[in-house]
């Protein structure tokens, strides 16, 4: 197994290469890739840049010249309902393109020619992701972020969340956008740029994936207030500490199985 992490922005990403062991760079496509070892883990990471053409790509590449036999991305994400709160998580069950509008020939939000509206995580991977997320909250959370930064951005017990997450090449920070998405999209837990692309790529390769997510903001007027602070100070530690724990317990979980097999179970 080879697991390739995508996200979006560097800070997103901090520390996770540094934490890889052996690591070597491999230039493609405008994007580094960083091949190596994460707790015992075979993995690649990259950053895709923001967007879904640029997830898709990057997606593509680590299938098709990396190997990579499953993919998870992480990032930030704005809350896509009110009970979702700045500091939650996010993992994602489906996701759908809610920019796809290709009617009156297709029905909206369905990708052409797949007959699919919303495209579904690998269940595996998502239970694993809701584990390592769980473990990060419990053990992880209260000396992975800094008291100053839980002060500022009130991140007071935050909780995790399974569900539905939109994306589209649009920055959601606008209420009115926000609640016609709501009322399109029942369920609807968070909204980014990228994670319904990487899961159709994922879909159409036959690629199992996982998705998760860092809620930074309200997805309202203001969305971009303290962004890249929020990002570099608390979901950098959130996305370090989350990938670490489902690493161990991806790698449990394998010798686990291992065992079984030469047992004969």
């Amino acid at each position: 197994m080879r697991l390739g992490i995508i996200s979006a922005l560097h800070e997103e990403q901090q520390g996770l290469v540094e934490a890889m062991e052996g690591p070597y760079k491999l230039t493609h496509g405008m994007r580094e890739y960083f091949v190596g070892r994460l707790w015992e883990i075979d993995a690649v990471c990259v950053l895709s840049r923001i967007g879904k053409v640029a997830a898709a790509l990057t997606t593509a590449t680590l299938v098709e010249k990396f190997g990579v036999t499953h993919i998870l991305f992480t990032g930030v994400a704005g809350a896509g309902d009110a009970s979702v709160r700045v500091g939650d998580i996010v993992v994602a069950e489906s996701l759908v393109q809610h920019d796809m509008d290709a009617s009156p020939l297709f029905p909206r939000y369905e990708v052409p020619l797949t007959g699919l509206t919303h495209f579904l995580s690998d269940h595996h991977m998502a239970l694993q992701l809701a584990d390592a997320a769980h473990r990060f909250l419990e053990d992880d959370f209260a000396l992975a972020v800094d008291p100053g930064e839980r002060a500022v951005f009130a991140l007071s017990g935050p909780r995790l969340h399974r569900g539905l997450i939109a994306s589209a090449d649009q920055f959601v920070s606008d209420k009115d956008r926000l609640d016609a998405l709501n009322g399109a999209l029942p369920g609807l837990l968070a909204v980014e740029m990228e994670g319904a692309a990487v899961a159709q790529a994922c879909f159409e390769l036959g690629i199992p994936f996982g998705v998760i997510r860092t809620i930074s903001d309200n997805a309202n007027e203001h969305a971009a207030t303290d962004f890249m602070r929020f990002v570099k100070s608390v979901a950098a530690r959130y996305a370090f500490h989350i990938v670490r724990q489902f690493c161990l317990g991806w790698q449990k979980a394998g010798v686990t199985q291992a065992s079984r097999e030469s047992a004969g179970t």
